[in-house]
């Protein structure tokens, strides 16, 4: 059986997720989270450095021979006002964690907490990762620019995401695709003003942009396999001045999402050859930019099939495999250079009231899912270390 963390550590990490949450930090502002991590794993004697402004890297040196084996969390949190009422809810207005990261790093500091205890009897190497920014500007390519897989050398890496879909203390593990990329878009429409009165005058942007919202569905409703998933989403639309005046301009931003790479590089020159033609029946013209971001998770297929069967063949947990989700996660570049894990952890709990999605204000966990969480963090870089779970 995997290992079972004691209470005295499960009330650490209880203790320390709640420190956490009470003063949350938005990206590459968590000083104060870097700091008590920090703190932590000098409490542990685990060494450690501070790279890409408030990341924090530990390692951990196994005294028997193995993998380099890596364990990412995010820390920060998003720019919302907590309306939970806990009594250990968010000090700062505007500022919540809503999305699970307090857990996240109070988790991997409890796996750090266990295997700095196992050092003697441990096989190869452990690199912590905790990192700033996930929710933006995005903290992994920095942490990855600055050396953290590198020193040591990362072979295999795994994450622990909260998830409110599952059960408290399940646990999924998917291979391949389990989130989506993330672009940002923006359209510009420029047409002639006029009087609301006189409209044969002028160039009406406004049901020109109308015509381009519907129009711009067809690519998931008739240009996209039916079996793959892409999303394309108008978040605000700016356009008119005044009741009687016809608008000259329009401006309109959104995001396009999908799990595979090919369909989302297509979806840019998709998107201007619908502007274009719509443009041109309306007798407008419209410019769009966008911004790269996040690309999709792609869970390595056989490292991650492999702790999955490791898992239900070591542990009493129930593992999972739930669908992808359209969320979007910078851990994609981590699992693009090593093979990579993002695993779920299930805290949907009717008696913990944790059954709010995250992001909002009203998000909560279920704390009994934490000792799960600790669990399968240290299962994974002990059995990946060991050469139990293959990497091929």
């Amino acid at each position: 059986m995997i290992f079972e963390p004691s209470p005295d550590l499960i009330a650490r990490v209880t203790e320390l997720r709640r420190d956490i949450h009470a003063h949350p930090e938005l990206g590459m502002e968590e000083e104060r989270t870097a700091s008590l991590v920090e703190r932590e794993l000098d409490r542990l004697g685990i060494e450690h450095r501070r790279i890409a402004t408030t990341g924090v890297v530990g390692v951990i040196r196994g005294g028997k021979p193995g993998k380099v084996v890596g364990l990412r969390a995010d820390m920060d949190c998003l720019p919302l006002t907590e309306k939970t009422g806990l009594p250990f809810a968010s000090q700062t207005p505007g500022k919540m964690h809503a999305c699970g990261h307090d857990a996240h790093t109070a988790m991997l500091l409890g796996a750090a907490s266990a295997l700095a205890a196992m050092r003697p009897d441990l096989p190869g190497t452990v690199v912590l990762i905790f990192q700033p920014a996930e929710e933006g500007p995005g903290g992994a390519e920095p942490m990855i620019a600055a050396g953290a897989l590198d020193d040591p050398k990362v072979e295999a890496i795994a994450m622990l995401h909260v998830d409110s879909r599952l059960e408290s203390g399940q646990i999924g593990i998917t291979p391949g695709p389990v989130n989506a990329s993330a672009d940002e878009f923006h359209i510009t429409v420029n047409g002639r003003g006029g009087h609301g009165a006189y409209p044969h005058t002028a160039a009406d942007t406004l049901p020109a942009t109308a015509a381009m919202i519907l129009a711009l569905q067809n690519i998931a409703a008739r240009e996209t396999d039916p079996l793959k998933s892409v999303i394309v989403t108008i978040g605000t639309i700016n356009g008119g001045v005044r009741n009687n005046v016809i608008a000259d301009e329009v401006k309109m931003t959104g995001t396009f999402r999908a799990h595979d790479p090919g369909i989302r590089n297509g979806l840019e020159q998709r998107a201007r050859r619908i502007l274009d033609g719509v443009a041109s029946a309306y007798g407008v013209r419209a410019t769009l930019d966008v911004l790269y971001g996040y690309p999709p998770v792609v869970n390595d297929e056989t490292l991650a099939s492999n702790f999955r069967d490791y898992m239900r063949a070591q542990s009493d947990l129930d593992v999972h495999s739930p669908p992808p989700t359209m969320g979007a996660e910078d851990f994609a570049y981590f699992a693009e250079r090593v093979p990579g894990v993002h695993a779920r952890l299930g805290i949907r709990s009717e008696k913990a009231q944790s059954t709010y999605p995250a992001h909002s204000s009203e998000f909560r966990i279920d704390e009994d899912a934490l000792p799960v969480g600790v669990r399968t963090l240290v299962a994974f870089a002990t059995g990946v270390a060991s050469g139990e779970i293959p990497l091929a």
